[in-house]
This record gives structure tokens, C-alpha cells and sequence, in this order.
């Protein structure tokens, strides 16, 4: 998977990436020395940098413009999904899909840090995360279909990065199916490995998901010159979009907590199970078990003691007693 950091950014430690919208879904690259000499009027700024990086760290806060403690709160190591407007502008924390780690199998939800305000977007990521989110919008800005606006920007960000969960959601709800299919024909220690596996997921996910969508529906209400009707509407789908995942999280939740019961029954029953065949082994050795005790006393009187065929005749009448038994145990109800 490539690098979201193109060729000609290599000598500019810290940034990703910078362009500015054309107002017309197109968009054309800055370098850092470009980005000194850009002005309001130049248009819609976007400048992706790499949260982690000193060369970042220090730019953002000597050359944004942006409040000290602002541009700090954009830096922090911060977890939970938030929106936060500051007059005109707003500072967000949002979660997606970290795609350089799908393939291994684990499971991350990336931080990106944004400032949006009506001529300029800045986002910021570490620099080992990859979103699929970002790549896709510079991809619609080269062919002139992407964003026009930092409104609309900011809205297509929020959109795909809600998108990218989908998938890991469909994924998600077909290995419960499938253990749940399997669940019978598992031993329980693999099951209960692959039921924590996945409970741990939809903690994880939505952990991260449920408080960006209060901060989403938040932001519907935030009355912000530069996010216009059309921005507030296409929002609202991203957020019913998040809502019904959170639902569908806790669908996720509510049945790994069933099938967590039924491997738990199942493993109960099993037990039972041989519990009542050592129950059913240890009654037919009960009586065999009787006469060769009473007989292998060392005392006087034993009857057969002196007759060579007492052990054949002691023999043949536990092995009639095996069937007997048997029938008996059946008939109880132990077998």
C-alpha cells in the first residue's frame, strides 16, 4: 500500500501533503515555501501534516496563526471523538479506519486532528497511520471532482472516514455468524478464544464511534458561517450513517453476549455428559467389583476355595452380570 506523502513532499519533513481548491472540485499543490505566500484570497488552503513529527509540531504553531493553546489541543495524544467551535472556526477530533494495519488482521482506529475555519483546513495524523479517506479526496481533487469548499471539504473527510468502518462492520457481523454456525462443532477453548476476539472489537469500535456521533450531531446545530444548508443536510446522512453502526455494534454486543451463555451451556452439558458416563462405568463395576472383594478376603471359608474351576465359574458370572446391568441402568434412565 503507498504512502499518502507524494514524491515532491520528501524534502518537507512533516508534511503530507498541501493544495489549494479551485472552487470548481479541483485542487493544485503547494510546497512549503508556496504555503508562506498563500492568502485568504488564493483559496481554500488544505494542509495535511504529520501530527508526530517535530518539523510539524513547529510549523503549526509558529507559522498557523492559530492560538498556542489551540494549536496544543490539535498536537495532543487525543483519544475520544470531539468538536469543539471556536468563534468562526472549529477544532475536531474524529476516528478512522487505520488501513496500514487491516491487513495483518488487527484492528485500529486512527485519530485525525482538524481545524476548520472558512478559508482554510488543517489536518494532521501520525505519521505510521494510513486513512483511505484522505487518499480518496486528493484522488477526486486531481480529476476535478472533489470538495469546493472547507465546509464541503470538511464534510467529505467526516463521510469517508465513516464509510471505511462499514466494511470492518460487515466483517465483523459475519465472523459472529460464523461462530455462531460453528459454535457446536468447536472445542471450547477455540470458541471462547474467537467470542473474546470479537467482543474485544466491538468494545474497541464502539468505544470511538459513539461519542463521534454525539459530536457529529453536535456539529448540526453549530451555526458556522461556511457550512451551508446543503453541508448541514449531507452531514445528517453521515450521522444517521454512524448512528446506525453504534446500533449495529450493540446488535453485536447483545449476541456475542448470548452465544458467550450458550458456550457456556454447551460446556456445562458436556461436562454433565461425562460426569454421567463415569456415574454409569463406575455402576457396572459396582457389583463385580463387590464379588471380587469378598471373594480376595484372606480368610477361612471362601467358598470355591478348593475347586479348581471357581475362577472360570467366577468369571462367567460377571460377564452375565455386564448385560444385566446394563438393562438395569437403561431402564432407570442412567444411560
Amino acid at each position: 500500500m503507498t504512502d499518502q506523502r507524494d514524491l515532491k513532499y520528501g524534502e518537507c519533513p512533516g508534511l503530507s501533503f498541501a493544495c489549494v481548491l479551485d472552487g470548481h472540485g479541483g485542487a493544485r499543490e503547494l510546497s512549503w515555501d508556496e504555503l508562506r505566500q498563500w492568502q485568504a484570497g488564493h483559496g481554500v488552503l488544505w494542509i495535511h501534516l504529520e501530527r508526530d513529527t517535530p518539523e510539524a509540531q513547529r510549523r503549526l504553531i509558529e507559522e498557523s496563526g492559530i492560538d498556542p493553546v489551540l494549536c496544543e489541543a490539535l498536537l495532543a495524544d487525543e483519544a475520544r471523538p470531539r468538536i469543539e467551535d471556536v468563534e468562526d472556526a472549529l477544532l475536531a477530533v474524529l476516528r478512522g479506519v487505520n488501513s496500514s494495519t487491516t491487513g495483518s488482521g488487527a484492528l485500529d482506529l486512527a485519530p485525525i486532528h482538524l481545524w476548520i475555519d472558512a478559508n482554510r483546513v488543517i489536518s494532521l495524523r501520525d505519521k505510521d497511520h494510513f486513512l483511505l479517506a484522505l487518499r480518496d479526496i486528493r484522488h477526486a481533487l486531481a480529476q476535478g471532482k472533489g470538495p469546493v469548499g472547507s465546509g464541503d471539504l470538511f464534510i467529505h473527510i467526516t463521510d469517508k472516514l465513516v464509510r471505511d468502518v462499514g466494511p470492518v462492520l460487515a466483517k465483523l457481523d459475519d465472523e459472529v455468524n460464523q461462530l455462531d454456525d460453528e459454535l457446536k462443532e468447536l472445542d471450547s477453548e477455540t470458541a471462547r478464544h474467537r467470542l473474546s476476539d470479537l467482543r474485544r472489537q466491538s468494545i474497541h469500535l464502539r468505544r470511538y464511534l459513539s461519542p463521534q456521533r454525539q459530536a457529529l450531531f453536535r456539529l448540526q446545530v453549530e451555526d458556522m458561517p461556511w457550512l451551508g444548508r446543503r453541508d448541514k443536510i449531507h452531514l445528517r446522512e453521515v450521522t444517521d450513517k454512524v448512528l446506525r453502526y453504534v446500533e449495529s455494534l450493540d446488535t453485536t454486543r447483545d449476541r456475542t453476549t448470548i452465544l458467550h451463555e450458550d458456550l457456556t451451556a454447551l460446556v456445562s452439558e458436556r461436562i454433565s455428559k461425562n460426569a454421567n458416563r463415569l456415574t454409569a462405568v463406575a455402576a457396572i463395576l459396582l457389583p463385580p467389583g463387590l464379588v471380587a472383594g469378598v471373594l480376595g478376603a484372606k480368610v477361612r471359608g471362601i467358598p470355591g476355595s478348593d475347586n479348581p474351576l471357581a475362577f472360570v465359574i467366577i468369571v462367567a458370572v460377571i460377564l452375565v452380570l455386564f448385560p444385566i446391568e446394563y438393562w438395569v441402568l437403561r431402564r432407570l434412565g442412567w444411560l
